[in-house]
């Protein structure tokens, strides 16, 4: 006897991927201190500036109308919290 599954491979596939974090690494590297419009895999840079307005504006004329907006910080610092 076999149980039919209605969910495919690439489905849980997908799902399981969601759970693991994104490495920013090259995007801190090359956009540190820029906005950047981020696809729906918030890994993949459809453009970037030096303010949101420029960075949107960029995104919009390349047809990506509700991209993802972050600003990549200069520096990245530790906080440890202490009571």
């Amino acid at each position: 006897m076999s149980l039919k599954i209605g969910i495919e491979l690439g489905v849980i596939a997908d799902i399981m991927m969601r759970k693991m974090p994104i490495n920013w690494t090259k995007i801190y590297k090359k956009y540190k201190g820029f906005w950047v419009a981020l696809a729906d895999d918030e890994s993949t840079v459809l453009a970037s500036g030096k303010s949101l307005k420029e960075t949107v504006e960029k995104a919009r004329k390349m047809g990506f109308n509700d991209p993802i907006m972050t600003r990549v910080p200069e520096n990245i610092s530790s906080f440890v919290g202490l009571s």
